[in-house]
């Protein structure tokens, strides 16, 4: 058996998933435009230049999970993944998974992003297995803290290595590994697997795949 993992923003979507949950917040009225536009795109523009401090982000896009009741987190986002998400997933991207599963590949999303916001769009991509970033819950509500290690650079290894331990699975057993991401800041994990694809990469991670002799390829 193979095993198949594929990033999720920019990757298997056109867009950032945590990012667009901020932004439907803000326009819904939720979040305060000014301060939270303003740090939003900071961050995000932090991630893309590779110098996020992860902790610090998770402080600010897990705090609204603290505010309000799981339900209405839920109807809120069943709007944004209506809104949001379905016009941004890629073709291409469902095809790679659909060739991936048709040949019995283990295939699992693994992202940065929060459970919260992504467990959903991996149902909607047909991905039953899911390695996130986990948000803290204290009964039924969300404490605006992250459980574990995030799931973000270094992290997505442990991370993994954790949700492969707990199904009783090695590395080792795999006759193959496959990494699909856009990112530099997945480079750890690409350099982990049997076969890194640079999925319509970043400049950085471009390089790095040209260097390194990665496939590139293109869900856009």
């Amino acid at each position: 058996m193979d095993l198949a993992l594929f990033d999720l923003d920019n990757t298997l979507l056109s867009g950032d998933s945590d990012y667009e949950w901020g932004q439907f917040l803000i326009d819904e009225g939720v979040l305060d435009r000014d301060f939270y536009e303003r740090e939003n795109q900071r961050y995000y523009d932090d991630y893309k230049a590779g110098r996020l401090d992860i902790h610090e982000f998770l402080r600010f896009a897990l705090a609204p999970l603290a505010r309000f009741p799981r339900a209405q987190l839920e109807r809120w986002h069943a709007q944004f993944m209506a809104r949001k998400m379905r016009p941004i997933m890629r073709a291409r991207g469902r095809e790679c998974l659909a060739r991936h599963a048709a040949r019995g590949s283990l295939c699992a999303i693994i992202t940065s992003t929060n459970s919260f916001v992504t467990a959903p769009i991996a149902r909607e991509l047909g991905v039953s297995h899911l390695i996130a970033t986990e948000p803290e819950e204290v009964d039924g509500r969300y404490t605006g803290r992250p459980q574990g290690t995030p799931c973000f650079r270094e992290g997505k290894i442990e991370c993994l290595e954790r949700w492969l331990n707990a199904q009783n699975r090695r590395w080792e057993a795999f006759s193959a590994s496959w990494f699909y991401s856009d990112s530099h800041n997945d480079i750890p994990l690409l350099e982990r697997v049997t076969h890194p694809v640079a999925v319509d990469p970043d400049e950085a991670l471009r390089r790095v795949a040209l260097d390194r002799g990665w496939e590139i390829t293109s869900f856009a």
